[in-house]
Formats: C-alpha cells, structure tokens, sequence
C-alpha cells in the first residue's frame, strides 16, 4: 500500500494537540524537490547525530526539545524554528513529547 502524502493545494492541520501523544512521525509531502515531516519525539528519546543532504528547517509546534549543531544546544520550543544549511551534523532530543515540522530541501538548487 502507497504512502499517501497531501496533494498541491490540501490544507494540512499541524498541531496534534491531545492527540499527540499517541501519535507517529508522518510524511505530509514527498516530491521530488521537496520532503514535509511532521516529526513526533517522545520525551527522551535522542536521535543521534546525522546530516541531511539539502537545507532543512526544524520549526517546534508543540513541546520542546534539546538542538545539537554548530558545537552547541539549544532549546527549541513550540513556536521557534532554525534553519540548518545542506551537510549541517546535528542531533535531538525530545525534553518533552513534542512535534516538530521538518522541511527538507532535495533537490538542486
């Protein structure tokens, strides 16, 4: 069965409020020059250093979370975002159960 992701022009609702914690990171949209993730963090769990091929931003919409780059971390919460450049190491760390809206660019630019 196919992932199904929003269509050009689909109005898509972010926040998962009471729902939040008993859901799961998605893909909200997959092209070919373009990857949306709604990207759920239980509180503690740690996704460990990696880099993303393009640029990314990272905006918290609900809870916050520990930001490892740039040789520091940061608290991001609800309402904050960063922009990473392309090949940026970085790390996170859920201080809470948290969602976070991750915008990654693929392709050339």
């Amino acid at each position: 069965m196919a992932i199904q992701h929003a269509q050009s022009g689909e109005i898509i609702s972010l926040p998962l409020g009471t729902a939040l914690a008993g859901s799961k990171t998605t893909t909200l949209v997959k092209t070919a020059n373009l990857e949306v993730i709604r990207l759920v963090l239980p509180e503690g769990k740690e996704i460990p250093p990696h880099q993303a091929p393009g640029e990314i931003t990272i905006q918290c919409l609900e809870g916050r979370i520990a930001f490892t780059a740039h040789g520091k971390t940061q608290e991001l919460v609800a309402g904050q975002m960063l922009h990473l450049a392309a090949g940026e190491l970085h790390a996170v760390k859920g201080g809470e159960t948290s969602s976070l809206l991750v915008t990654l660019l693929l392709g050339k630019n």
